[in-house]
């Protein structure tokens, strides 16, 4: 399966954005995984930004993002969300979604080998 992201841009620090990621088919048993979002800047390894667990309640972030994004779902459009407030330049990046394999120390790895296109977030000082 082959999750899609979207909701990407260009925006000035303290600015915001909302992305989305969805299964670009119908049989994604979506609700039975915990999902994430992990980003890469250029010339950097990807790193994990945030996670939901299957109760919608148990969240994890990043130190880095704690307090400025929030991670939600809709299970019922098998849709991921990722709301990104107080934007700084250091956040730009290729953003992508995956299903959540395992997380420990703060951190959360993908379940999945293959990614999505991700989608770019840009942002100016």
């Amino acid at each position: 399966v082959q999750l899609v992201e979207s909701g990407g841009g260009s925006v000035q620090a303290g600015g915001s954005l909302r992305l989305s990621c969805a299964p670009s088919t119908s049989g994604f048993a979506f609700e039975q995984y915990m999902m994430g979002w992990w980003r890469q800047a250029p010339g950097q390894e990807e790193e994990f930004v945030a996670a939901i667990l299957l109760d919608h309640r148990s969240t994890y972030y990043r130190e880095s993002v704690d307090g400025r994004f929030s991670i939600s779902r809709d299970n019922a459009k098998k849709t991921l969300y990722l709301q990104m407030d107080s934007l700084k330049p250091e956040d730009t990046a290729v953003y992508f979604c995956n299903a959540v394999g395992s997380c420990r120390a703060n951190t959360c790895h993908p379940q999945f080998n293959s990614w999505g296109p991700g989608t770019q977030v840009t942002v100016s000082a």
